[in-house]
């Protein structure tokens, strides 16, 4: 059952078109009526009609706020979208009873762009402290070069402005340039050469992995009997054939053949159980 709550707002018909000529934006519709049924609603499909019905309404003026923030890195779809989330939020917690829906809704989805390029714009993740400061410094900045042919602050002159420590300054003037981050393929010479930052940087080295690797069997090498150490020997480092290792040893070359590989099996399992022992209870690592 929908409760008309419209006859119990105070003021006359004039004052209520005198308020609606003192809004300062077209698009701040006239939904008192709207949000009183909504606050008397039980949760339902009328609350959610008429909840979807002040949405609509007010839309316009969300993708006005949104507007304010174009040109900075996001689509204006996004921030669209962003600001959307914010009026819902404004309708689903406003209580008709504490003033006037624009005043709460316009900071409220304005908050809501704000924490999405605080927390989602950034290319590094930087610490709301250091972009507290940042925003601090980019102020006094801008404060400070307002006038025609100010030369540009100091750390000092910053700090001395804001009230914060030089290395506070110093901190958020390395963060005003992590907002954006320069491509690898960004070209680092004007000559047009190709010279790219991507050619500055080293690559990994495979040979990282075989010293590893080496270093780990060193133990398990020591702990095997010498003629088995000294068949690996000549068949991995000499490049001898297990035949000729056979008539160097006088055996058979199938009984070479077995030795390296119950040699092998041997230093791989001790080197995966020592692995496992340091890593902790978990999958075994895929044999090496």
């Amino acid at each position: 059952m929908l409760i008309d709550m419209s006859t119990s707002r105070p003021g006359t018909p004039d004052d209520q078109a005198a308020a609606r000529a003192r809004r300062p934006h077209d698009d701040a519709p006239d939904t008192a009526t709207l949000f009183d049924r909504l606050a008397a609603l039980e949760p339902g499909p009328e609350r959610d009609a008429v909840r979807d019905e002040l949405v609509t309404a007010w839309l316009p003026m969300a993708h006005r706020i949104a507007g304010r923030f174009r040109d900075r890195g996001e689509s204006i779809e996004d921030l669209r979208q962003v600001a959307a989330l914010g009026l819902v939020k404004a309708i689903d917690r406003f209580d008709p009873a504490r003033g006037a829906f624009e005043s709460y809704a316009v900071p409220t989805i304005t908050g809501e762009v704000k924490r999405h390029f605080r927390d989602r714009m950034w290319a590094l993740r930087v610490p709301r402290r250091v972009q507290e400061l940042r925003n601090k410094v980019r102020v006094a900045r801008r404060e400070l070069t307002q006038n025609p042919g100010s030369p540009e602050p100091s750390v000092a002159d910053i700090a001395a402005h804001t009230g914060l420590t030089e290395d506070e300054v110093s901190t958020g003037m390395e963060a005003l340039d992590s907002f954006s981050t320069l491509s690898l393929d960004a070209e680092l010479s004007a000559a047009g050469d190709g010279y790219s930052l991507a050619d500055t940087l080293g690559t990994s080295d495979s040979s990282y992995d075989v010293v590893v690797d080496r270093e780990s069997a060193k133990e398990g090498l020591r702990r095997l009997p010498e003629r088995e150490r000294a068949i690996l020997y000549m068949r991995f480092f000499e490049d001898m054939t297990q035949s000729r290792i056979a008539d160097r040893l006088g055996i058979s070359q199938m009984h070479v053949s077995r030795l390296i590989s119950r040699s092998c099996a041997r230093v791989r399992d001790e080197v995966l159980t020592e692995r496992g022992n340091r890593r902790g209870p978990g999958p075994r690592p895929a044999a090496i």
